[in-house]
């Protein structure tokens, strides 16, 4: 189930500026906010998600925020925010979170979100249920937050592929098959006609987790356009809970559209 939440920018607490890397921090205001009103829901959903083969699946992703006037500062690697109104896009797989539970839960909540040198307070002015697409054996998909994927090297690093690699094809099939898994209890079995193919020039961007402390880290993803063609439940997995990796830390959410 998907949801487009409108967000009021109350620039008189804190300010307008957001640091660049704010995507990994939207995780923890999504379980805070679940918290407040379910704290065994939150728990659950932190600590344990969908379990398969001793992994566990936290089946949501969400995008980044869309901003429609914005200024980027480099050299503080900020973002001042030139508007009233924000959006915000969050997609759950699980069927516990019902209509009611998440519009109860995310209306009027106010959070912050940003780092020690700056941060920014929303409120959560409406909620508003999306309706599902079609969801049909090829469909084109634009990213709202980038797709990860990542491989271990011959020396136990991580490579961050391209959508373009095919070892990427592959691993998304792999993480779509587990998370069905994981969802339903019982394997897919289904067809495995799985197609992935880049329509434009793949954008890279570099995700810093966990800034300014000691587990800082740097994830890479890309922004593109793709077709996909899979059995239409895999494309419905897909479709709520992203695309690729770390989907529940804000990655591979992806919006439908339609070729030129």
């Amino acid at each position: 189930m998907r949801f487009r939440l409108a967000l009021n920018v109350e620039k008189h607490i804190f300010g307008n500026r957001l640091p660049l890397n704010y995507q990994y921090e939207l995780s923890g205001v999504i379980y805070k906010i679940l918290s407040l009103a379910n704290a065994e829901y939150a728990t659950w959903l932190h600590d344990n998600g969908f379990t398969f083969d001793t992994k566990q699946f936290k089946l949501f992703t969400y995008s980044r925020l869309e901003i429609p006037a914005y200024t980027i500062e480099k050299e503080f690697a900020r973002l001042r925010i030139n508007c009233d109104t924000v959006e915000w896009y969050i997609s759950f797989l699980p069927e516990e979170s019902t209509e009611k539970f998440v519009e109860g839960v995310f209306m009027n909540q106010a959070f912050q979100l940003g780092d020690c040198k700056s941060k920014v307070q929303f409120r959560v002015q409406s909620v508003q249920v999306l309706p599902y697409p079609q969801f049909e054996k090829e469909m084109t998909f634009e990213t709202l937050s980038p797709i990860c994927v990542s491989l271990k090297n011959s020396i136990g690093k991580t490579d961050y592929l391209s959508p373009l690699d095919e070892r990427s094809k592959e691993s998304i099939l792999f993480s779509l098959l587990n998370r069905y898994h994981a969802f339903y209890g019982k394997p897919y079995s289904g067809s495995l006609d799985f197609k992935f193919d880049v329509l434009n020039t793949p954008k890279s961007t570099l995700v810093t987790f966990k800034a300014y402390t000691q587990n800082e880290s740097k994830v890479k993803g890309y922004m593109c356009k793709f077709r996909m063609n899979a059995d239409p439940e895999l494309m419905k997995i897909a479709y709520e809970s992203g695309v690729g990796m770390k989907g529940s830390q804000g990655w591979g959410m992806v919006k439908n559209i339609l070729e030129c």
